[in-house]
């Protein structure tokens, strides 16, 4: 048998030389030096060291408060005047988009159409993973037509490197109809954020599992989306002093809340709320409003769309333009 020289390893394509070098500049790609011996930990001492590493991304979300405030500024602006909050991303970050975006109907009342959730790969990725989905750019555009967005509308991309391509073309399609755009990375100078209207970076450092930006970088994220979806619902009137005002009372969990909410907001005992409520069809507001005021359920559904849903507003007038009482303390 004759020995013959290893045939050359051939080049990889230039375009994975580029992406390989650019992921090995992103933050979230590097190797935690920390937590080398990871999988030689026992179990409690990797539970903590993945605490300790969560606390991280609260850290980063911290560092990006003012960016968080002017969005909210920004998306509340466009939800008064008709426009809808859509959030986008691949892979784990368009699940925490989803995910928020379909906790919003039943916790604040809304129309599901407010504030809308889009994944790269659509339904099918929530569950299972489409890894090539994000590598589409023109998908991105194309999804974000397919849901009418327009200038009225206010998009968060969503993209852990920064960089997806997915995330891009959305973005990029939405400043050119106009939208209101934010890019939220979780590395510094993202592609994302210089593509949007606003960059929300939150730089959470390298994973404790290199890589896998469902951990630190999907915390942080989800934070972020949490502080911006809440925050415009309670500029909105969907809270009343931090009562959660406009729940839909869908299961016995969430009418046995509202009853307690009622309770809470007006010193009423159970039965005093509960008939309330059912007085006006279950609306909280409005059970609130007339326990406090007095006024008949129809009066106080009038004056709650008269106000555009804002109870401190309606309770306002109703009393001649002064505040109401304070509920009575047990």
């Amino acid at each position: 048998m004759t020995w013959s020289a290893p045939m050359p390893t051939p080049e990889p394509p230039a375009e994975h030389v580029r992406l390989r070098d650019l992921l090995a500049d992103l933050s979230t790609e590097g190797v935690n030096d920390a937590h080398a011996e990871f999988d030689l930990m026992p179990a409690e001492a990797q539970v903590g060291a993945m605490l300790e590493e969560s606390t991280a991304a609260v850290a980063a979300v911290a560092e990006v408060m003012p960016q968080i405030a002017v969005a909210v500024d920004a998306i509340v602006a466009r939800l008064r005047a008709g426009g809808r909050l859509v959030y986008l991303g691949a892979g784990t970050a368009g699940r925490m988009g989803v995910l928020d975006a379909s906790e919003i109907p039943p916790t604040f009342g809304t129309d599901p159409a407010l504030v809308v959730g889009v994944i790269a790969g659509g339904d099918t990725a929530l569950r299972s993973a489409v890894e090539n989905a994000e590598d589409d750019a023109e998908q991105g555009a194309a999804d974000l037509a397919a849901i009418g967005l327009t200038a009225a509308d206010a998009l968060v991309g969503i993209s852990a490197s920064g960089r997806t391509p997915y995330v891009v073309g959305a973005i990029e399609h939405a400043r050119r109809v106009g939208a209101f755009t934010v890019g939220l990375a979780c590395n510094r100078d993202s592609e994302i954020g210089r593509a949007a209207d606003l960059a929300i970076e939150t730089v959470v450092g390298p994973e404790i599992v290199a890589g896998s930006t469902r951990l630190k970088g999907g915390t942080a994220q989800k934070l972020v989306l949490n502080a911006i979806s809440t925050i415009a619902m309670v500029r909105l009137g969907k809270v009343h002093g931090n009562l959660m005002v406009d729940v839909q009372a869908t299961n016995a969990k969430l009418r046995a809340r509202a009853e307690r909410i009622v309770m809470q907001a007006t010193g009423a005992d159970a039965s005093a709320a509960s008939a309330a409520l059912e007085s006006v069809g279950g609306s909280v507001k409005a059970a609130i409003l007339v326990t406090l005021t007095g006024v008949g359920p129809e009066v106080a559904l009038a004056r709650l769309a008269a106000e555009d849903g804002v109870l401190r507003d309606a309770l306002s007038s109703v009393n001649g333009g002064s505040a109401p009482a304070e509920p009575a303390t047990e």
